[in-house]
């Protein structure tokens, strides 16, 4: 596949993407990045801001299957991967597949769950395959785990370690709409007499792949490759952190920028590709001194401050 036409596809998702979604261009973009990554996406802000939305119509414009699991305090593992359930009639064993057997998987509320439970999503996100049994068994592909979390709930909640946390090559807000951004979602929903939404397919599981596999052949340039080297090292000797990326937030951070050039309709990787996804990717891959916590400031605020300090290299 040519890179003007993974543009063109992109593209196409997105421009369908935004009849549903409100003001959100930004959002929507930085989702398919994560899509055309493949990999996997934590969505973290405050209830109703349309963050299972996002993800089933996603799922919907590339024909992509999905599931949503609702994480709750008493979910198991196996309501998660499956299990194996004895049948009567045949005298075996037979494989009752989970809802992680999709494409798209929506983990909402994922924080909601013990760390058991988190511990299988957890090996199904990194090998893309999980164990059942003993046995392996291989994931769909793509396979991209949107989850969810809110903010503000601190009850009945067990924190994401950052193990798992690092699986995600990224974090993102969605935010409150401007007042006209509400407008328009009022006068639609009055319009549409109903709350569903017609989404139309733009792509299919077949096509997105083979623009994951384009975009392994989007060239950078050494210079672009140092630049993008020194911010992910800059978050380790920061005055304000305590534990700073790994070179998997190197890694994500190369995806997502290759992902963000080819989205443009670019075959070759610019500084600003980096810079448009850097704090998204590495924002939750850092741990701030505890007195930054106190100050108020967060990671968010320390990766802008290292892409004001880093110096960008000049790209002929």
């Amino acid at each position: 596949m040519k890179i003007e036409t993974v543009s063109e596809v992109a593209k196409g998702i997105h421009s369908e993407l935004r009849k549903t979604i409100v003001g959100k261009d930004a959002v929507l973009r930085k989702m398919l990045l994560g899509l055309l990554s493949n990999s996997h996406i934590l969505i973290e802000d405050f209830p109703g801001l349309a963050k299972t939305m996002i993800a089933k119509n996603l799922a919907a414009t590339t024909q992509c299957t999905f599931s949503r699991v609702q994480f709750t305090p008493d979910l198991l593992p196996a309501d998660i991967t499956g299990t194996y359930v004895y049948n009567q009639k045949t005298g075996d064993f037979e494989l009752r597949k989970g809802p992680i057997f999709t494409n798209i998987l929506l983990a909402d509320e994922v924080n909601r769950s013990p760390p058991k439970t988190q511990a299988a999503l957890l090996e199904a996100m990194q090998e893309r395959q999980t164990t059942l049994d003993g046995r392996l068994h291989k994931l769909e592909n793509p396979f991209v785990v949107i989850a969810t979390q809110n903010p503000i709930e601190f009850e009945g909640v067990y924190q994401l370690p950052e193990a798992q946390l690092d699986r995600f090559i990224m974090k993102i807000r969605v935010g409150y709409p401007e007042r006209g951004e509400e407008f328009q979602i009022l006068r639609s929903r009055i319009d549409r007499k109903r709350d569903e939404f017609n989404i139309e397919s733009v792509a299919s599981p077949d096509i997105i792949i083979d623009m994951q596999n384009t975009i392994e052949g989007v060239h950078i340039d050494d210079d672009v490759l140092f630049y993008l080297i020194d911010i992910v090292r800059e978050t380790r000797s920061h005055v304000q952190v305590e534990v700073g990326a790994s070179p998997r937030g190197s890694i994500a951070l190369l995806k997502l920028a290759r992902a963000n050039a080819a989205f443009d309709g670019r075959d070759y990787v610019i500084p600003d590709d980096v810079k448009s996804i850097a704090t998204e990717a590495l924002s939750h891959r850092i741990i701030p001194k505890t007195e930054s916590w106190i100050k108020g400031f967060d990671s968010r605020a320390i990766v802008e401050e290292i892409l004001r300090k880093v110096s960008v290299p000049r790209v002929e």
